[in-house]
């Protein structure tokens, strides 16, 4: 075990593996075609082959490499999105997850409405939401559209609700997912503050992200993967150069 994870671990990933069906005919036409010529319709990916890895808690860890690598999902699969075909995923604490744009959002429900049913999914008590709920609106930067039905978001709205939601949970885990490049340069300064109090606190945070600066700013341990596999875990310098050659 590294330097980095000799601590406490707040996530444990076991020989994880993950494959998806992916499917090559989208018409009847292709159906046919592919009968015809006997050719398959679906083929089998497998995105994660077996990884291991440990979190320490209070770690600031990126997940880097290019798209397709397996990077997200890695993130939904320990946030509890899915479920890995083998192995385990153990988190210790409560974990928020910023990993879709308005993910647990109902489009029919009001902002208001959307932030006591994302903060209950996220584990928090009616009591705790109401607490906080001036707080969550006012990050969010988005009051005067509290009220209207969330389809008619932006989003940047989407995003400044949820992440407003994610970050007054009682976290001991936050996984990001690239979202906050839908926001402007205040809203993304005021979120990247927001994770340097949370660092401080100690609470574990597992970011994947193309913004090599922010990456710099907030994280010291790098994790890269490539085709669904961990090619170097260490430095965050040395993951970035890794990414960047």
């Amino acid at each position: 075990m590294s330097e980095q994870t000799a601590h406490k671990p707040s996530i444990i990933i076991d020989g994880v593996r993950k494959r998806f069906t992916l499917n090559h005919a989208f018409s009847l036409k292709d159906t046919v075609v592919a009968w015809i010529k006997r050719r398959k319709l679906t083929s089998e990916f497998e995105a994660l082959k077996g990884l291991d890895l440990v979190i320490g808690e209070g770690e600031s860890v990126a997940i880097l490499g290019f798209n397709g690598s397996g990077k997200s999902t890695l993130l939904k699969l320990i946030s509890g999105v899915m479920e890995p075909d083998d192995g385990e995923v153990l988190t210790r604490g409560r974990v928020a997850g910023l990993i879709e744009v308005g993910a647990g959002f109902h489009p029919e429900l009001s902002g208001r409405e959307n932030v006591f049913l994302n903060a209950a999914i996220l584990g928090m008590k009616r009591h705790e939401i109401e607490a906080r709920y001036d707080e969550i609106v006012a990050f969010s930067e988005i009051e005067q559209f509290i009220d209207q039905e969330v389809k008619h978001y932006s989003s940047g709205m989407f995003m400044r609700l949820a992440f407003s939601v994610a970050i007054h949970v009682e976290l001991d885990v936050l996984l990001v997912d690239e979202i906050l490049s839908v926001g402007d340069a205040p809203f993304r300064e005021k979120c990247r503050l927001k994770f340097e109090e949370l660092i401080a606190q100690g609470k574990t945070l597992v970011v994947v992200s193309h913004d090599m600066e922010m990456v710099r700013e907030l994280c010291t341990r790098g994790i890269v993967i490539n085709k669904g596999e961990v090619v170097y875990d260490g430095e965050v310098e040395g993951a970035i150069a890794l990414v960047d050659a």
